[in-house]
């Protein structure tokens, strides 16, 4: 293990992470970089309701930003990644509203993409760490 990564698990997601050969998020220099989450059940399958798929993008995103000591609140960058945009986002952007908090809002970028391992939405987020937020 490389001792300058920091590694944040969620509870009972680890071997999923392990076989996939990647790191839920790092922490470094105050900052919680997130490796993009999708709505995946507990067995790595894809959630195959489209509004229930982006509730699970979130629940998995928080599990891993609670682990982290983290909130959304804490979120300053966000990165989301939709499969045909164009008819999928006004079913898409309500439900990402629900877990969006308030305002000062995180910046965003939105990026339309054609494949996604069989999921139609991911979300990849740097968050700023709490400890980090006191000192600054």
């Amino acid at each position: 293990m490389n001792p300058a990564r920091d590694t944040v698990f969620p509870p009972g997601r680890q071997a999923l992470y392990e076989r996939n050969r990647y790191s839920p998020a790092i922490r470094s220099n105050g900052f919680l970089f997130v490796s993009g989450q999708v709505g995946s059940r507990e067995d790595g399958s894809p959630e195959p309701d489209l509004r229930a798929q982006v509730r699970r993008a979130f629940a998995n995103l928080n599990s891993i930003l609670q682990a982290a000591g983290c909130s959304f609140d804490d979120v300053v960058d966000v990165t989301v990644f939709i499969v045909d945009p164009a008819s999928r986002f006004d079913t898409i952007w309500p439900v990402v509203m629900e877990h969006w908090g308030e305002a000062p809002h995180p910046t965003l970028t939105g990026v339309g993409v054609t494949w996604l391992y069989g999921f139609d939405f991911e979300i990849k987020v740097i968050a700023k760490l709490p400890q980090a937020r006191a000192a600054a």
